[in-house]
């Protein structure tokens, strides 16, 4: 699954099915995933009910990296920590908001 399919169809349903845990998050997340089946996203986990839109806004924490490296991560979620190392995973704003993102992911 790609990260358009992810973030139009599979995470929306998530914090749908489970907002009480999406929003003790707490942040607001800007998804940038580039090259074929990318995009970018504003994920808000602080709102009620928290959401998941295409497009850019205001967030704590901005993430960034490619389409493969998402579908990585997806499979094996250890995966981010080697990326951002490797710089191939960007995090820009509060990075400890980051490794909560993979509560909700």
């Amino acid at each position: 699954m790609n990260a358009q399919e992810y973030f139009q169809n599979e995470l929306p349903k998530k914090l749908a099915a489970d907002p009480a845990s999406a929003r003790s998050v707490g942040a607001v997340f800007q998804i940038n995933i580039t090259g074929e089946g990318g995009g970018s996203w504003t994920v808000d986990l602080k709102a009620d009910p928290p959401t998941c839109k295409e497009g850019t806004g205001t967030a704590d924490c901005t993430i960034t990296m490619s389409n493969e490296d998402f579908v990585s991560i997806r499979q094996n979620p250890q995966a981010s920590m080697q990326l951002f190392f490797q710089g191939r995973l960007k995090v820009q704003g509060n990075p400890m908001l980051a490794t909560k993102l993979q509560k909700i992911l």
